[in-house]
């Protein structure tokens, strides 16, 4: 089927002392991912996201992991943000919201998504000292709600993420990342029934 709409497509490069990065993205992709961010876990929930969003996403970083994996994995998902803003274009004809509910086993996380312009990021549930703990031997459990924070802001995303259960940490972070995933994949659709764009304001 053809359609006269604009690729929702993005590439965005970005260097500092701290890190290296490239990466592309198509908004209406099959979810095909290829992600080196020499951070393995990241790495693993990159590809959930990429693979359940329907969001084709190609991601090349470096950093100075010797010294902590904290600044690599957050400049990715400020780089993420800003590409899927960039992607988003005016947003005409989205459906704008979206929301899952995502289980891994013991572990369920519900996510919301409303792609609003406006940044907000509400992220609860996860279990006490969940913070401290190093998934996969590097990357910690605090690290989850940095990724949330960096891609809602730069993205201009309204976002609810909760943890409504769990005991892994593996299975806790892979659940709010799929949740998230499809609730991101809702939201960007394009909505047959949609007429120009999906506020009172005229602008998202």
């Amino acid at each position: 089927m053809t359609t006269d709409r604009p690729a929702r497509t993005a590439r965005v490069q970005r260097e500092t002392s701290e890190s290296s990065i490239d990466l592309s993205i198509d908004l209406d992709g099959t979810g095909r991912s290829d992600i080196e961010t020499t951070v393995p876990f990241y790495d693993h929930l990159l590809t959930a996201f990429a693979k359940h969003s329907l969001t084709d996403l190609t991601v090349r970083a470096k950093g100075d992991i010797e010294i902590d994996v904290h600044h690599t994995v957050e400049d990715v998902a400020i780089v993420l943000g800003t590409a899927i803003r960039q992607a988003l274009g005016d947003k005409r004809g989205i459906s704008r919201y979206g929301d899952a509910l995502v289980p891994l086993d013991e572990a369920l996380a519900q996510a919301v998504v409303d792609i609003s312009g406006r940044p907000y990021l509400v992220h609860t549930g996860e279990p006490a000292g969940y913070e401290f703990h190093l998934i996969g031997g590097h990357f910690t459990g605090s690290m989850v709600r940095h990724v949330f924070e960096a891609i809602t802001f730069n993205a201009g995303l309204t976002v609810h993420v909760t943890v409504l259960g769990g005991r892994d940490p593996h299975h806790i972070a892979e659940a709010e990342f799929k949740a998230f995933a499809r609730a991101f994949r809702q939201a960007k659709a394009h909505d047959p029934l949609v007429s120009g764009i999906p506020s009172t304001k005229g602008a998202l």
